[in-house]
């Protein structure tokens, strides 16, 4: 008779947790942390909602559209799975009677927090689902380091630097739920971007509500990085970075800057290759008037001028702007302004969302409410005159010679592949598509630089043959 033998301890099975994240690069980011501490703790992560023990959604609350799409897909994990906790922007939404939303569309989810809100959501996966606990092996599997673990592709990360924000544009319901601004300590930043350089990273995002702002709250405090005092302040961070960016060839796009003097700081850095030559401005509009209702920050009237003097210092420079068309009380009058100023500022990308009456949203009370299809017959307006502009600008590269980071190249390259150059952001602008190379020598590589020839322009990508 054969003894069947018997283990000392039993084998657990980590528990697995089905994660959907929504919304911006910020929510994103807070996702990353989430599912980094969940792996650090045991956790698998499932890629159905069926095969989880439980679900946490990640939501979005900023506009109509996101509201929708948040609360179908909390509908949709809890009829696949059941068990549902929600997070982010959504979660901190009331009603007009004061009641939590997601607590009145979905009662039956398990717990509902706010944004960037990691501990109270591990207090809640704890509470319905005891991770298996392990010292030896509470590790983080396939993550860069004291970065964690990244929902982007391995050569590029974004990099939060802040939360919430001190504005009250009428337009926006952001700071009622991330709060004022709190800027990260600049040690804390600068850790992560070289751990995420030294980790593959070839492309930086970094992202905030307000990334011109970074350190206003602290009143640029001095911190310290490698044994160097760093003030807390845009201009240091930005020359930090791209400090340690340099010996890995890699790449610093800054998103999400609004359009102060002290960007006039940062612009010569551009000129000499420090940081790409891209700004992500949030304009919102052009008129005087109407960014007075919007109660936007800074010398909106003074934009046009600032942009024709970033170019005049770096010549190279990408502008990507949002824009906002109907706003209540937009006259024609205001809207043309508006038309006249893409053309004149010769803004390289441009997106544009017809006014959204979002719930909370002070200037929903503002006179001059227009009809929803004239709202987006507007928007519809801007976007021919934005594209316009945008097929110019991109005529005018053909028959240059670009740096190109490659994110997609099957076989090797060699029927081509799809990359970016400096003035294209990941998701939200174009793409360069690379023909396949006349070398049979040369090979393309997710994750890797490549020089391309551009030899034409098609709607909002360009196309290049790769030398």
């Amino acid at each position: 008779m054969t003894d069947v033998l018997t283990p000392i301890h039993p084998v657990q099975v980590a528990p697995k947790v089905g994660f959907v994240s929504l919304g911006c690069p910020k929510a994103l980011t807070d996702s990353e942390l989430i599912l980094t501490q969940l792996s650090a703790e045991g956790y698998q992560t499932s890629k159905t909602f069926k095969g989880a023990d439980l679900v946490i959604v990640n939501t979005c609350g900023f506009i109509d559209d996101a509201v929708k799409e948040s609360l179908d897909t909390i509908g949709e994990a809890l009829a696949e799975n059941g068990r549902v906790i929600v997070t982010g922007c959504l979660g901190a939404k009331t009603t007009d009677g004061g009641e939590n939303m997601v607590r009145q569309m979905h009662p039956k989810v398990l717990a509902v927090t706010g944004p960037h809100a990691t501990q109270e959501v591990m207090d809640a996966v704890h509470l319905n689902l005891p991770k298996p606990h392990d010292p030896f092996l509470d590790l983080v599997p396939q993550s860069f380091g004291v970065a964690g673990i990244k929902l982007t592709p391995r050569h590029y990360a974004y990099l939060k630097i802040s939360e919430g924000c001190n504005h009250r544009c009428t337009f926006c319901i952001i700071p009622s739920m991330r709060g004022d601004l709190v800027s990260r300590p600049i040690g804390d930043v600068l850790m992560e971007a070289k751990a995420l350089f030294e980790g593959g990273v070839k492309e930086l995002l970094v992202i905030s509500q307000d990334t011109s702002a970074y350190g206003v709250d602290v009143k640029y405090r001095t911190g310290f990085w490698d044994g160097k005092p760093v003030k807390t302040r845009m201009l240091e961070l930005v020359q930090s970075l791209g400090d340690i960016a340099e010996p890995y060839g890699a790449w610093v796009r800054l998103h999400y800057v609004y359009p102060y003097p002290s960007v006039d700081d940062i612009v010569p850095l551009m000129a000499t290759g420090r940081v790409l030559p891209y700004l992500d401005v949030p304009l919102q509009h052009s008129h005087p008037d109407v960014l007075r209702r919007m109660k936007r920050p800074a010398s909106g009237e003074k934009n046009l001028d600032r942009l024709q003097q970033w170019r005049e210092a770096c010549p190279e420079l990408v502008v990507r702007s949002t824009f906002i068309a109907g706003f209540p009380g937009e006259t024609e009058a205001e809207f043309e302004h508006l038309l006249d100023f893409i053309r004149e500022a010769q803004i390289d990308r441009a997106g544009c969302f017809a006014y959204s009456a979002v719930n909370g949203a002070t200037a929903n009370d503002l006179p001059g409410m227009l009809p929803i299809e004239l709202r987006e017959e507007r928007r519809v307006r801007f976007m021919a005159v934005a594209e316009e502009v945008s097929a110019a600008r991109l005529q005018r590269r053909v028959g240059s010679v670009m740096q190109v980071l490659v994110d997609s190249a099957p076989a090797m390259g060699r029927k081509g592949g799809v990359g970016r150059s400096y003035a294209d952001a990941p998701e939200i602008d174009g793409v360069v598509r690379l023909l396949p190379p006349e070398k049979i020598s040369k090979t393309l590589k997710v994750g890797e630089f490549t020089k391309a020839r551009i030899v034409s322009a098609q709607g909002h990508d360009l196309v290049a043959l790769p030398i």
